[in-house]
């Protein structure tokens, strides 16, 4: 009775006093009245008195304002069905940007005991009930795992194809309840496990895989185990035995646990917004926050989406769906083991922009619809409906999918430390989504992806992705599918639909997609990959650094005013009448192509910077009739900018655009993004026999001396001369190797080298000859 009293005291004080904004503090009271002097202690009571406090009409704002300091919420912020009728924009939001963290964690308040060897122990308190995931000093601390955890070494920072060796389990007294990661069998992406028990035989029980939706056997290699007791032995490592309900940590030397704050996640998101097509959560603004500490989803993407590689687990620490007009900005994501930001279903009018998403376990920003906004939906890649029953309505079949969605002004960095079925921007059955000026960076695929062609009308300009499929193989910077309702596995089967109904590929992809006047730079893919189906795109006006661009078989795609830095167009197996075009282009390298019976409506009126290429094109293609060999100058290629420095030859055949427009840009975000490496330029190579070039970290040069010829007893003044292989990143190649030969390849000088590399660089593997020791060897690299 005295709390009922209280609360109707405060809320006619703010009745009288017109009060349209509540602070919240981690040193609150729910009893305070709400001001900055007296603020309550949460969201979610303050969301309480919002909704109490309502006025009939009122349109004005209401601020929900956080103080600084972490909040470790009791439960996810949920708005459901009773906020749709909120009759006033909201805005949640930190009183001093970044300051207020929201944490989904319980901080872990235990007192360690040191074992020695820097190796402590604490017991954990009985309210937590199990610590799947722990974090420490405002970074993921590594679950006891094996091999040890090192920096840099992808996949997965370290592996090991005795993993799961019988030598190895024996060691294991107990392993049920660890995990084991795996690429998949062709390194299209992650698998998770998680070990059940140990059989008779020295194997392993488990269940899992299912979060790639093209299934296989997990890689013979790139695997590693974690969760398991004996194999914790390494700084920085830790281990919860649930059984004598012991927390084990090593520490680093002169490291105090005791002075450390440590925090079990708790929840998979911080804040979940659940409303309906008929009742949407409308108006609502999260700006300036910082989110923290959310579960890791991996062992439940297991929904599989339109014949895509991926499966999907629809969580976030910010979830939305049934929802219009939200505006997520100025916000920091870190230290989350799922997504950051996931748009599902039903949803209009979503604004992220101006966001930090780093170090997190899958995606930055998903936006996925529901399967029944598609007509004729099939998942797996080897289905197809009935040609008889594909119907031929346009476009969505529901309204359960986003639209008009803007992602603009985000840094992304060092995602998917534990999904490699993640991506900086992931799209799928979805229509009008805006990606704009974002820098993502360190990810282990691609940096957007589009999943299908439903529904298109997409806008992706002004971005800076790089560092890009560090962990993963086949794919791009940009990587898109488009196994819509059209498409068949059986390429003679497709064939025979598309030329029997062309108006089957543009039901799904029915609005045209943009990609436009941004830098891309993929070293283990292509640049831009358009793969198996993708349709009606129009590619213009990019800046590609390094791995060209690539169109799988596909209709509708117009590829114009781009720069292929050290690379080319790759065409792959083609439709007949695929209507593409690939025109007023800068190439330097010859055509990838692959399979392709015609080179659609027109391959022409291109820029090659090889005249030898351009010949092949010509005769061997019967493309680029109209095309023209030209001496490239580019402004300041060492500062990135590509800008062509014109003359009366390239008049009409390209026009230049802004290379000093990348990215982010907000200041603040500005100044933490990194940008690409700048790389040899391969026309630059071939008469520069004296300088040392940066190769995949090693530093070569052309073999130009009669010295060099004697000190490495080659037969010929020619080939690639190791200089110095410290930072090298292939095995097998030392100091003073003189390579010959890529691939099938002769390489004879760096510009050949580098041709050689674009040519081969689409295989996991490649064979390199180095001359070494009076004799030739062969090696392999990855």
């Amino acid at each position: 009775m005295k709390n009922f009293v209280i609360i109707i005291l405060i809320l006619s004080f703010l009745k009288v006093t017109g009060q349209e904004r509540i602070f919240v503090s981690p040193d609150g009271d729910d009893l305070n009245v709400g001001s900055k002097k007296s603020p309550v202690a949460s969201v979610q009571q303050a969301l309480k008195r919002l909704k109490t406090t309502e006025k009939e009409g009122n349109k004005s704002p209401f601020e929900i304002i956080l103080l600084d300091g972490v909040y470790y919420i009791p439960e996810t912020i949920l708005f459901d069905e009773t906020f749709a009728g909120l009759q006033r924009p909201l805005v949640i939001r930190a009183d001093r940007e970044g300051k207020a963290t929201l944490s989904a964690g319980h901080k872990l308040n235990v007192q360690w005991k040191d074992k020695g060897s820097n190796r402590y122990e604490a017991t954990v308190p009985d309210e937590i009930n199990d610590i799947p995931y722990l974090y420490a000093d405002n970074a993921t601390i590594r679950l006891a795992r094996y091999p040890n955890y090192v920096a840099d070494i992808y996949p997965f920072g370290g592996y090991a194809a005795d993993a799961l060796s019988k030598e190895r389990i024996r060691t294991w007294s107990a392993p049920e309840g660890g995990y084991i990661h795996a690429l998949h069998r062709a390194r299209w992406g992650g698998m998770h496990f998680k070990i059940l028990g140990k059989e008779d035989d020295g194997t392993l029980r488990w269940e899992g895989g299912w979060q790639n939706n093209r299934p296989s056997e997990m890689h013979t290699n790139f695997r590693f185990v974690e969760g398991i007791k004996e194999e914790l032995d390494a700084t920085g490592e830790w281990f919860f035995d649930k059984s004598s309900r012991v927390l084990s940590f090593i520490a680093k030397p002169g490291e105090d646990p005791n002075k450390m704050t440590f925090v079990v996640p708790q929840f998979e998101s911080i804040f979940s917004f659940n409303g309906k097509v008929e009742q949407p959560i409308r108006d609502v603004n999260i700006k300036g926050l910082t989110l923290k500490h959310t579960l890791p989803t991996f062992m439940k993407s297991r929904e599989p989406l339109m014949r895509s590689d991926w499966t999907i687990y629809r969580q976030a620490a910010i979830f939305m769906e049934g929802v219009e007009n939200i505006a997520i900005q100025d916000c920091y994501f870190s230290d989350l083991g799922g997504n950051a930001v996931f748009v599902s279903g039903y949803a209009k009018d979503i604004v992220a922009s101006d966001n930090l998403v780093e170090n997190i376990g899958a995606s930055a920003f998903a936006v996925v619809g529901r399967s029944e906004a598609l007509f004729n939906p099939v998942y797996s890649y080897n289905e197809a409906p009935k040609y008889e029953e594909i119907s031929r309505a346009k476009g969505p079949k529901t309204e359960a999918y986003p639209r008009d969605i803007t992602i603009s002004g985000n840094l992304v960095r060092y995602i998917g430390t534990i999904e490699k079925q993640s991506a900086g921007v992931q799209i799928q059955v979805a229509s009008r989504v805006n990606v704009l000026h974002n820098t993502i960076y360190q990810v282990p695929r691609a940096g957007i992806n589009i999943g299908d062609g439903a529904f298109g009308g997409h806008d992706l300009a002004f971005n800076d992705v790089f560092e890009t499929v560090l962990e993963t193989s086949d794919h791009g910077a940009f990587n898109s599918w488009g196994r819509d309702r059209f498409w068949h596995p059986n390429r003679g089967i497709m064939d025979q639909l598309v030329k029997k109904d062309s108006a089957l590929i543009l039901l799904d992809a029915y609005q045209n997609t943009k990609i436009r006047n941004n830098r891309f730079q993929c070293d283990h893919g292509w640049d831009i990959d358009l793969d198996d189906g993708s349709s009606n795109y129009s590619i213009y006006n990019n800046l590609c650094l390094s791995g060209g661009i690539k169109l799988r078989e596909g209709f509708h795609r117009s590829v114009r005013n781009n720069v292929l830095v050290n690379n080319t167009f790759h065409p792959h197996v083609w439709f007949y009448d695929s209507r593409d075009t690939f025109q007023n282009n800068i190439v330097m390298s010859a055509y990838g192509a692959i399979q392709i019976p015609e080179f659609g409506d027109q391959v022409d009126y291109n820029v090659f910077t090889s005249k030898q290429d351009l010949l092949d094109a010509q005769e061997t293609h019967r493309t680029d009739l109209h095309s023209i060999t030209a001496r490239i100058s580019f402004n300041r290629p060492e500062k990135l900018d590509f800008a062509v420095k014109m003359n009366s030859q390239l008049k009409g055949y390209f026009q230049n655009f802004s290379m000093m427009n990348f990215g982010v840009t907000k200041g603040s975000l500005k100044k933490q993004a990194a940008v690409p490496v700048v790389k040899a330029l391969i026309f630059e190579t071939a008469t520069a026999k004296e300088t040392l070039v940066d190769w995949n970290g090693f530093l070569v040069k052309t073999m130009s001396t009669l010295g060099e010829q004697s000190a490495t007893g080659t037969a010929d003044i020619k080939g690639i001369l190791v200089v110095n292989s410290t930072k090298g990143k292939y095995k097998g190649i030392q100091d003073n190797d003189v390579i010959l030969y890529y691939g099938e390849e002769d390489v004879s000088n760096l510009e050949q080298l580098l041709r050689a590399e674009v040519k081969y660089r689409w295989m996991e593997s490649r064979k390199i000859k180095i001359w070494r020791n009076q004799r030739l060897m062969e090696i392999r690299v990855h």
